[in-house]
């Protein structure tokens, strides 16, 4: 293979460890956050049925990554969460609990430009609500998104709230254009709205209706409800302007942003009520969001918000020489055993300055040197990398030190 065709393709990335411990820090935190609040992991094939994603996400279906295997079959890769779980509720409908909470974390694939925070395969993080039409479900993944980003760190994280039912004698065409306002302003929306067909002055009526439209008795349920959770009032508002593009969108819509990042919003959700049943014909209501792994990623390293991750070994067991290889394998059992990380150097032969340098260059703290000495008077030597500190003592003592 050439050089130059040993690369990923365009949009798809490699994690080398540093990048993926933080996205396995991130990730962690989500699941603990999800968990608390009540929500239960679920899984869906990478691979579906066409025939699922058609109609429901409007003019984004030119992103499905589509088609025919080796059976003849219309299938795409998982576009979103959202579509291949209804299509599991109404598979599974016997067998759930409802109401019904998940959270799922896979990847999606969508055919786009790549860009910043923005690429062709990407982790999604979902939480969801399903089996339940009370503004009540919808006040509490809303609630979730910004408890999200409360507990991540953030100083401040900004929800916009809106309803798709405010908008509903508006045409989809206007509503996709509406949505990309921050993007290009409100001239541009007009201009595109009038190149989809729309009359000028029809499109400038539906732009100033939506600038003046007010919240109705969801959104304020919503709000009153964000109030008394005990989320601070400059944390969230009512945005008219936000449209969110997806057509299967039916009721409350939200995003997050964090104010002073450089990237766009970093969650998006909304009240689905009709896709359980156009998949499978029964009558499941769902609200839920999907959070932006890689924006929220970007925005934690902005604001110096994840921890110095470079390895997750804790310990490097050195090899003094071949004939003391033995007493370097007892030090590294009794270490796993107390679920200390712990790496052996896998060459005996190598010089013990080369493996302390290993260690330094990986990010490991500590190292424990066993040589003759040590042997004799059954102790080890633990050196701190960190500060140059070390000390003779034994491996018990080792254990009560690392695992404080």
């Amino acid at each position: 293979m050439q050089n130059n065709k040993i690369q990923t393709l365009k949009g798809f990335r490699d994690f080398l460890p540093e990048e993926a411990l933080k996205r396995q820090w991130l990730k962690n935190k989500l699941v603990e956050i999800f968990e608390v609040w009540g929500y239960d992991p679920m899984e869906t094939p990478t691979l579906e049925p066409l025939e699922i994603f058609k109609g429901q996400v409007g003019e984004d279906e030119k992103l499905f990554f589509q088609f025919e295997d080796q059976g003849g079959r219309k299938v795409a890769l998982r576009y979103d969460q959202t579509i291949p779980t209804c299509r599991a509720i109404g598979q599974y409908s016997n067998e759930l609990v409802m109401p019904f909470r998940r959270y799922q974390m896979q990847s999606a694939f969508r055919s786009e430009k790549p860009q910043k925070g923005r690429y062709r395969e990407f982790l999604q993080c979902d939480a969801d609500i399903f089996g339940v039409s009370s503004p009540l479900a919808d006040a509490e993944v809303i609630a979730l998104s910004l408890d999200i980003y409360k507990r991540l760190g953030f100083k401040k994280a900004v929800i916009l709230i809106n309803d798709r039912k405010l908008l509903k004698n508006l045409p989809y065409d206007a509503i996709v254009s509406i949505d990309k306002l921050k993007k290009i302003g409100k001239d541009g929306v007009i201009s595109e709205m009038i190149t989809k067909g729309i009359d000028k002055d029809k499109a400038i009526e539906y732009f100033d209706f939506v600038t003046l439209l007010k919240p109705n008795e969801r959104v304020n349920f919503i709000l009153n409800y964000l109030k008394d959770y005990g989320f601070d009032e400059n944390w969230y508002r009512f945005e008219p302007t936000l449209a969110r593009s997806f057509s299967y969108s039916s009721g409350p819509i939200w995003e997050i942003e964090i104010p002073d990042s450089s990237g766009g919003s970093v969650l998006g959700g909304e009240r689905y009520d009709n896709i359980v049943k156009s998949i499978s014909n029964i009558d499941v209501p769902g609200t839920g969001f999907g959070l932006g792994f890689d924006r929220t990623l970007e925005a934690l390293e902005e604001f110096n918000l994840i921890p110095n991750l470079k390895t997750n070994s804790k310990v490097l067991v050195t090899v003094f020489s071949e004939s003391l290889l033995n007493e370097s394998i007892k030090a590294l059992k009794i270490l796993r055993k107390n679920n200390i990380n712990t790496e052996l150097y896998p060459d005996p032969n190598t010089k013990l300055d080369k493996q302390l340098k290993y260690a330094d260059k990986k990010g490991i703290p500590y190292v424990i040197i066993i040589g003759r000495d040590e042997v004799d008077n059954n102790i080890v030597t633990l050196k701190n990398l960190q500060t140059n500190e070390q000390k003779k003592v034994t491996i018990s003592k080792v254990c009560e030190l690392l695992q404080g």
